[in-house]
Formats: structure tokens, sequence, C-alpha cells
């Protein structure tokens, strides 16, 4: 089997913190997971902290620095996503969905991602749920039905006992790894192939919406008056426009194309 690549995003705004923590325990549990199926893979992991400007740059111009344009490609392209996010004001940070909206909307669509969230106080544990999933549900990424929730309790001697963090960890890895294994590896696109932005037999017309056709050119015959103009052309204040135009170039009598809709395809 081929190798995979992993990609982790941690919005933690600090340095050290608990989020990063969190997204480096979840990516070693899924990587052990994923080795004890004979899977090769490998990690990315990205601060979200260290792009804070770039990303910032993004939505205010709608272009990428070259950064963040490498870190988002490697984002997009890896067999699986394991993102983790502070919970501020009961929901994701503001910086992570900052992050989020600079993405394609079809970026992650199918992508498996294993969501990872924390706080202070695991009275926020809901918010994985209520907030951060239908985020990805949007997006049509797979996410796992595991969420990984960590509060400052977790990472202390008074951690739950009844489900504690390792066992939610290795649990959530293993629906990653599920998920991994089950589809095929990710290739690697060139930016300049056409076919990596257009879909393989695509072309602008299908960027566009709608095939390339054949664009008809109807040829009008000048009017004699306005009154003819008015019983040929529909509505009336086409054929004035094009008597006017016709009178100003002189073109007495003759034929002038007029570039129609594109209906003929």
């Amino acid at each position: 089997m081929s190798a995979r690549r992993i990609a982790v995003v941690s919005a933690g705004l600090s340095n050290p913190s608990s989020t990063r923590m969190l997204a480096d325990k979840l990516s070693a549990a899924v990587l052990a997971d994923l080795r004890e199926r004979g899977v090769e893979a490998s990690v990315d992991t990205f601060e979200l902290r260290e792009y804070a400007h770039d990303i910032t740059n993004n939505l205010l111009t709608g272009f990428a620095p070259p950064a963040l344009e490498t870190m988002i490609n490697t984002v997009v392209s890896a067999d699986a996503l394991i993102v983790v996010t502070p919970i501020f004001s009961t929901s994701y940070s503001g910086l992570f969905k900052s992050f989020i909206d600079v993405l394609d909307p079809d970026a992650l669509q199918g992508k498996p991602v294993l969501i990872g969230a924390n706080a202070g106080t695991a009275r926020h544990s809901l918010a994985i749920d209520y907030a951060i999933r239908p985020l990805f549900a949007y997006l049509h990424a797979e996410a796992v039905s595991t969420g990984v929730f960590a509060a400052s309790s977790d990472w202390g001697a008074r951690a739950d006992d009844v489900s504690p963090l390792s066992a939610r960890i290795e649990r959530g890895a293993r629906e990653l790894g599920d998920a991994v294994t089950r589809r095929p590896a990710e290739e690697a696109l060139d930016p300049f192939d056409p076919e990596s932005y257009l879909g393989k037999g695509g072309s602008f017309g299908h960027l566009l919406g709608r095939p390339l056709g054949r664009i008809v050119v109807h040829r009008v015959r000048r009017p004699a008056s306005r009154a003819a103009a008015t019983s040929i052309t529909s509505p009336s204040a086409i054929a004035t426009t094009i008597e006017a135009m016709t009178a100003t170039i002189g073109l007495s009598g003759s034929s002038v194309p007029i570039a129609a809709p594109m209906t003929a395809w």
C-alpha cells in the first residue's frame, strides 16, 4: 500500500499550547494505528499562529501569500486531516474560522477529518458537535464520529477516570485510520496542469458553469425606417439602436454583424 500523508492544523495562540499538545498526541496515535495496519504514513503539522498575518492578508486581498499558499496546498492534498482548535466563547477560535474561510469551499470534499478541541473546562465539550462538526459537514468533509475534547483537568491528576483522554485519542485515531485505509491515496497534482483546476476532461466553459459552444452571429439588414425596425426586431429599443449605429457609420443597406447570446451549443 502506498504511503499516506496526514496534515495537522493547530489553532493554538500561545507557545507552547495545550492545543498543540493535543494535536501532537492525536497525530502520534494515528501514525501508530496506521503502522499497525502496515501502512506507511507521514505527518505535516502547521501552527495557524505562524500564518495569522498571511491569513488576514488573504481575507483582505483575495490572494494567499506564498507561504500560506504552500501550506494550504499541503493541507488540501493530504490523505486525511487532523484539526484542533481552542474553544473561545463556546465555539471555535476566530483564527481557526478565518483559515477555513480562505479555503476553497470544495477543497476538503470527501476528506477524512479528526476533530479535536480544548478548553479550560469540560462544560465546553459539546462545542465539537454543535459548532465544529457542522462546519466540516458544510464543507462536505467526512469527519469521523469521535471528536476528542480535552479540558485542562485532562492534563493533570484530576483527569477523567471513566473515559480518559488517552482512550478517546486512541478511539479517534482508530476511526481516522479506518477512513484513511478505505480511500485510495491522494495523487500529487501539478498546479500548472489545467486538469488540476478544471478536472479531467474539463474546459474553461465548465469552469464558467456551462460548456463552450459555437457562438452564433446573426446578420441584420438595416431597416428602411423606424417603423420597419420595430416590425423586424423586438423590442423597439434594440431596433432604434441598430438604426442609429448604421446611420452613424454610413453602412446604408449593408449587413451589420450582431453577436447573439451563446444559445446554440
